[in-house]
């Protein structure tokens, strides 16, 4: 009887190479909408030294960016269903083109809520910071706390691990800063205030909304 060993490789191997593909491949699913960056930015560039906001859709559903921060040079460049990582791959088309003098990230829900581990939504945290400050040395990075979204509710421990890992990151560099909205959308008991929320329990209404312009409006202002 023929040992079944090589075959057996040959599967692990073939099934090693299917996974890290995969995992190259993933970030190419946004390249449309970050296409469509590009292309709007060719026929009316934004300006430059501005705020740039990138993340998730909790960042490309906020569709009033301007009215929300009258005056500020603001610029949405968020891509719904995105993580972190995705926003390092493509830092330097929605990041660097416009020299921003402040970026501002909400990204790492859909990771937890993936599987990814809090250490690694803090690495890509940091990947991110890294790539940064290396172009663009004097830029703030103020990151917005992952939010308690009640349809996500069972990954309230990773994602508050995850949170106090890149809170205790911000902490030690004067250019960063750690946006806790968390506390702000919980009741009286701790839980999630449905109120604040869409029917899906996961993306914000403009309330939900009205608390993250209070608390990071006072961060913008020159």
């Amino acid at each position: 009887m023929p040992s079944i060993l090589p075959l057996f490789r040959r599967f692990i191997l073939l099934l090693s190479f299917l996974l890290v593909c995969d995992v190259q491949a993933a970030p190419e699913r946004w390249k449309p909408a970050i296409d469509r960056f590009t292309e709007a930015d060719a026929s009316n560039p934004p300006p430059t030294h501005g705020i740039v906001f990138i993340g998730s859709s909790s960042i490309a559903r906020w569709k009033t960016l301007e009215q929300d921060f009258p005056g500020l040079p603001v610029i949405g460049r968020g891509f719904g269903g995105s993580q972190l990582a995705d926003s390092v791959y493509y830092f330097d088309r929605i990041v660097l083109p416009y020299h921003p003098d402040t970026v501002v990230l909400y990204a790492g829900e859909n990771d937890i809520h993936a599987g990814v581990t809090p250490e690694k939504v803090a690495a890509d945290f940091q990947d991110f910071r890294e790539k940064l400050h290396a172009s663009l040395p004097k830029c703030r990075l103020i990151y917005i706390a992952m939010k308690p979204s009640p349809s996500r509710w069972a990954d309230r421990e990773k994602a508050g691990h995850a949170n106090a890992l890149i809170a205790e990151a911000c902490a030690r560099d004067p250019l960063l800063t750690f946006l806790d909205i968390y506390p702000a959308m919980l009741d009286a008991g701790g839980k999630p205030r449905p109120e604040l929320f869409q029917e899906d329990m996961l993306h914000m209404k403009p309330n939900g909304y009205a608390i993250w312009i209070r608390m990071l409006a006072p961060l913008l202002k020159p």
